[in-house]
């Protein structure tokens, strides 16, 4: 089967758009396996570290992608 993820470049954030950004990110977290936020993470997109996480917590390899 497949297994899918979500990488998101975030920031944490106390604006006022703050809860139509967290209900986007429950109803993400309710579609995919994987949904990793650059803000709680330490690193974001294009780094290979956060490349590299999620290929791990997928158990994938990069070629598989």
């Amino acid at each position: 089967g497949f297994r899918t993820g979500v990488l998101w470049n975030s920031w944490l954030d106390d604006g006022s758009g703050r809860f139509r950004a967290a209900a986007l990110r429950e109803r993400l977290r309710s579609r995919f396996q994987l949904l990793l936020e650059s803000c709680r993470v330490g690193s974001s997109k294009p780094q290979p570290q956060i490349f590299q996480l999620a290929l791990r917590a997928l158990q994938a390899q990069p070629q598989e992608v």
